[in-house]
């Protein structure tokens, strides 16, 4: 292992401790079971709040993979607590599938079917097999599987279309958050349905899903990544023509390591190679314009209008350790882990909360710390931050890049 993989393991282990501690005492609802929805930048819980699958599912995600990781049965608890409610109040037990949103005491108050949070389910429910070898869950995560297949995958175009009603069919308003660009089909969305099928294929690989996983890192390669700026496109339409112009920074380095993932697991040597040269150039343009010269990843460049989103959000910095590690891997060039350390002591400095805990959502250029944005809540969740702890703790596994 190189000096600086031994410092970043050592940091980014003790880092997950604090993760994993926070998330154990500020997250359970004790009053209405599950989690609670929300707890501000102070750390006050905020009252009745609503609860969201991507938070309960990325809570499932986090504890049962830092128990495979740890290979420790200390988060059982959380695990079964996380599993029973998502299972319990998230299921939909009519038409199959997931809601997006239960009000706090765990009644559904918005039955739409975002393929995105169907995929975090498949992700979750397949760590949690690995930890406990749950046959309930398992089965839960095939049945998932298999209405993605059903109901979202294109069979003329290819790839998946982004979301639904609560019976299945298409709607209007597509858009997973506001501020995205209401378009059939998003690399997002692919992108963690890749991850998710990467990990069932772990547990119960089967000859679809391998062909899936194929699909959709082809997609990846020939459709997503715009060879012109070494970038991924983010919004398609769903004969696949391109609806956008915004790059996000955290999504490019994200990617290239997710799909080494799932070239490795399927063993297709030919896309693994090809993913890794990918992965060169995804992460060489990362470093020549997603890095500010502190070491904070920004946000989002805006293509058409030349505009940077210089706000550094905490999920960025903690995929692009992992990204640029990847990358080092391949090359064996230090720039990609002098860049990653970098990135780590600007987290450390000034994205890490040393007062509540758990990483601020976001500073600015002044490194001053977005208050208005909850700590803990919907899209805020200890999946990005505690992943990219475990894969830095676990560098000699990389070794098989």
């Amino acid at each position: 292992m190189h000096p600086t993989q031994k410092i970043l393991a050592k940091e980014m282990g003790a880092e997950l401790e604090r993760i994993l501690n926070y998330w154990q005492v500020f997250s359970l609802d004790k009053d209405h079971g599950g989690f609670i929805g929300e707890r501000d930048f102070y750390n006050h819980p905020i009252e009745k709040s609503n609860k969201g699958i991507i938070l309960n599912s990325r809570i499932l995600w986090s504890f049962a993979a830092a128990s495979n990781h740890l290979k420790s049965n200390r988060f059982a608890e959380i695990c079964d607590r996380s599993f029973d409610y998502v299972y319990t109040f998230f299921r939909d037990k009519a038409f199959g599938g997931v809601f997006w949103e239960l009000d706090f005491q765990g009644n559904q108050i918005n039955s739409r079917k975002q393929v995105y949070a169907q995929a975090f389910m498949v992700y979750a429910l397949s760590e949690y097999v690995k930890f406990n070898k749950n046959k309930q869950a398992l089965n839960w995560a095939i049945d998932l599987f298999a209405l993605i297949e059903k109901h979202a995958y294109d069979n003329t175009y290819g790839g998946y279309t982004e979301a639904f009603s609560r019976d299945w069919n298409l709607i209007s308003d597509m858009r997973l958050s506001a501020k995205d660009a209401n378009e059939a089909k998003t690399m997002n969305t692919h992108l963690h349905v890749l991850e998710a099928y990467t990990t069932l294929y772990q547990i119960a690989p089967t000859h679809l899903l391998k062909t899936r996983l194929e699909e959709l890192i082809l997609l990846f390669l020939d459709t997503f990544f715009d060879a012109e700026t070494n970038h991924f496109q983010l919004f398609f339409d769903e004969k696949w023509q391109t609806k956008g112009e915004i790059v996000s920074y955290g999504h490019d380095i994200e990617a290239v390591w997710l799909l080494i993932e799932a070239a490795k697991v399927i063993g297709n040597e030919e896309l693994l190679n090809r993913a890794k040269g990918l992965a060169l150039k995804v992460a060489s343009t990362f470093i020549a314009e997603g890095m500010d010269s502190d070491g904070g990843v920004y946000y989002e460049y805006n293509l058409r209008s030349k505009v940077l989103d210089t706000d550094k959000h905490w999920w960025p910095q903690a995929e692009a350790i992992v990204g640029l590690n990847y990358a080092y891997e391949i090359s064996k060039k230090e720039i990609y882990l002098n860049k990653a350390l970098k990135i780590w002591n600007f987290t450390k400095d000034h994205v890490i909360d040393p007062k509540n805990g758990e990483w601020y959502w976001s500073v600015n250029q002044q490194k001053e710390p977005n208050i208005s944005m909850y700590k803990l809540g919907f899209w805020k969740a200890p999946y990005h931050n505690s992943r990219a702890c475990m894969k830095m703790m676990n560098v000699p596994s990389y070794n098989s890049i």
